[in-house]
């Protein structure tokens, strides 16, 4: 039960678990497994892949949750974000930061433990560069926010390589660009969605602030930036012609649903949502593909 709060266990404990916002942690743990398997060349050690991903799971569940306690005056102001435990006052702030500090050191401690100096230092980073640099940082200030700020979601893939190496290569910075690149269109299609709701509480993102046709091309642009680093990651990990012909051909599928996002289309947001489970679903078999073409080399 949290600090401070009359409500029962059962509601408290669910408020925990939406300050970790895990639907956002799983698909950022899908990029850690082909992490894991590429560094190790086949199937990592089990304990250091439940400990990475165990981790990875507090380390990002507790960035979240400060991301939460620092962003609670404007959760208020928003339709989607309005039923936060703490915008309801199921959590106080002060039992948010306890739980967050807490399982955010408790990452670092199993991070430490079971896998490497490296991929502790990385998580440390990911937490600190989430809250302090995107969340204070940028995410009021410049229209650019994602596209600088999701580099903390691209830090599994780093955390996932050095808890099997201990170092990084070239494949881990590729397979970084991907996710870096991945991450504004799949953002900005959701943000055109919820554009009233960002409006409202004055958050900078791009579909706000800029017209249509300047989305469309900067979505365009990450898009093509995103399927030529998805091929480099199958060239520089030598994986089978397969592979990259199946990850060129899901790079053609995304294409295909932006060509949807027309200015002056009527059903405009629509597409949007359409791209935004699109892109899902790209990474999604991007990371099985990769996981499955390295078993297989």
């Amino acid at each position: 039960m949290s600090i401070d709060s009359p409500v029962s266990f059962s509601v408290a404990a669910r408020g925990y678990l939406d300050l970790m916002k895990l639907r956002v942690v799983e698909l950022l743990l899908v990029t850690t497994l082909p992490a894991l398997v590429l560094a190790y060349k086949g199937v990592p050690p089990l304990v250091v892949s439940v400990a990475t991903i165990f981790g990875g799971l507090l380390a990002a569940g507790s960035a979240n949750a400060f991301n939460m306690i620092v962003e609670s005056d404007i959760d208020r102001l928003m339709a989607r974000t309005a039923k936060r435990p703490l915008v309801t006052g199921v959590l106080t702030k002060k039992a948010a930061t306890i739980f967050a500090t807490v399982i955010g050191i408790i990452s670092l401690v199993i991070f430490w433990v079971f896998t490497t100096a490296l991929a502790t230092l990385l998580a440390l980073i990911a937490i600190a560069f989430y809250v302090l640099v995107y969340t204070m940082a940028l995410k009021r200030r410049t229209a650019q926010n994602i596209v600088w700020g999701g580099i903390a979601g691209c830090m599994p893939v780093f955390i996932g390589w050095a808890a099997i190496t201990n170092s990084l290569s070239w494949s881990a910075f590729a397979f970084f660009m991907v996710i870096f690149f991945w991450t504004p269109p799949h953002f900005w299609s959701l943000a055109i969605k919820y554009r009233d709701d960002y409006a409202a509480a004055g958050i900078p993102m791009l579909p706000v602030v800029a017209p249509k046709s300047r989305v469309r091309t900067e979505m365009w642009f990450h898009t093509i930036a995103m399927v030529i680093s998805s091929l480099a990651v199958i060239q520089l990990a030598e994986l089978q012609t397969w592979a990259f012909v199946g990850t060129l051909i899901l790079g053609l599928v995304f294409a295909y649903q932006l060509l949807q996002l027309q200015d002056s289309s009527e059903i405009y947001t629509k597409v949007a949502g359409k791209i935004f489970h699109a892109s899902i679903s790209y990474l999604s078999l991007y990371s099985v593909l990769l996981v499955v073409a390295q078993l297989l080399t």
